[in-house]
């Protein structure tokens, strides 16, 4: 589990468009990329590196990931594989056969196996023979079901996997890693919409305050890790995705390898591509739904300024100008981030390298 709450990732509709385009994202920093194929020419071989949509839950993951698998050649697989952030710690060192036929019996009754559309003899025998880690896990798992699907690539979207990038880059060399990044206000506002946001017990009016730190501390930790991949890491941000996706789509295709053509992939509508995965039900349903920069009109200016006291300096370090005149966030910033930001690394640290790891929820698998 997040430590903000129970995350999972997702984000609205990306077909609709903004009908302010001047306000763009912030730029990203350009960084290196790799010598691609000539995407030009549509009967290109495309590479076959597996690639990881990753990011803070609600920033949009789930709708470029379905965006991957519109565009074809990707096993499609609707649910997030929870296999580094949730089996991992659950069912322990996997050298051991034990642990190994533990996690099995339950995988195999659980959604996440479910949706492979894999039969138990298809892989179990492979998982006990060839599995030593949940890396080679979700490798065994995903590339069976590539290939029963006639597929050459898979890809995985588990937001929380953004924290395990060394171990996909110590595992999976090859691997692209996009990392999604939405405005903190928009994710924090979600956050708190589904609930997902725990404050202790003694600061329950800071839920927003909360989910806004936890945006802070993951994507820090994301973008830290990213950097140590070189040019196998790209940021991408959500708002582009959703008011200019043509041409973001475009540059993303020629850092996997893979043509991303938007027509075909509105065309395939796969997912959160035809149907908004949105905090906000009610909105999606409306003409003119647009995801971004919604935080202007659902906080009050007193929620904004309080928000930007203590995640300001994180939001102009992104790009992301300020609404209000950041002033100085006196004992209540101090307070607030001195608790949670170890808060938040002493948790992920206690649920991978102690037994702690052991209790991890696994409601999200939906075992029968």
């Amino acid at each position: 589990m997040s430590q903000a709450g129970n995350p999972r990732s997702g984000a609205p509709i990306v077909a609709e468009r903004s009908a302010n385009t001047s306000e763009r994202a912030p730029e990203m920093p350009i960084r290196p990329q790799p010598e691609g194929p000539n995407l030009s020419d549509r009967n290109v071989r495309p590479t076959r590196s597996p690639v990881f949509v990753l990011g803070c839950p609600r920033s949009g993951t789930t709708v470029l990931y379905h965006m991957l698998l519109s565009a074809g050649n990707f096993a499609v697989y609707r649910a997030e594989s929870n296999v580094l952030n949730l089996l991992g710690p659950k069912f322990g060192n996997l050298a051991s056969a034990r642990n190994r036929r533990r996690l099995l019996d339950s995988w195999l009754r659980s959604k996440l196996f479910r949706v492979t559309g894999l039969e138990a003899r298809d892989i179990e025998q492979k998982i006990m023979d060839e599995c030593r880690t949940p890396l080679d896990f979700l490798r065994i798992t995903m590339e069976e079901t590539a290939r029963q699907q006639g597929v050459e690539r898979w890809a995985d979207c588990t937001p929380d996997h953004l924290l395990h990038i060394p171990e996909i880059h110590r595992g999976l060399p090859e691997a692209r890693v996009i990392h999604i990044i939405r405005d903190g206000r928009d994710v924090a506002l979600s956050y708190v919409k589904q609930n997902w946001a725990y404050p202790l017990p003694w600061d329950q009016h800071e839920h927003l305050a909360v989910a806004g730190m936890y945006w802070e501390w993951i994507v820090r930790r994301g973008r830290e890790y990213g950097r140590r991949m070189g040019a196998n890491y790209r940021e991408v941000r959500f708002e582009n995705l959703v008011e200019h996706p043509r041409q973001t789509l475009a540059e993303l295709g020629e850092f996997i390898g893979q043509d991303l053509d938007y027509d075909r992939i509105q065309s395939a509508g796969i997912g959160s591509v035809s149907a908004p995965n949105t905090s906000f039900q009610g909105e999606a349903a409306r003409e003119g739904f647009h995801p971004v920069a919604r935080w202007k009109t659902k906080l009050s200016p007193q929620e904004v300024a309080n928000f930007e006291v203590l995640v300001g300096g994180f939001l102009q370090e992104l790009g992301y100008p300020l609404s209000s005149e950041r002033r100085h966030g006196g004992l209540r910033a101090l307070r607030l981030r001195s608790t949670y930001f170890p808060l938040f690394a002493a948790k992920q640290w206690l649920k991978m390298h102690s037994p702690l790891g052991r209790r991890v929820h696994t409601g999200r698998m939906e075992i029968t």
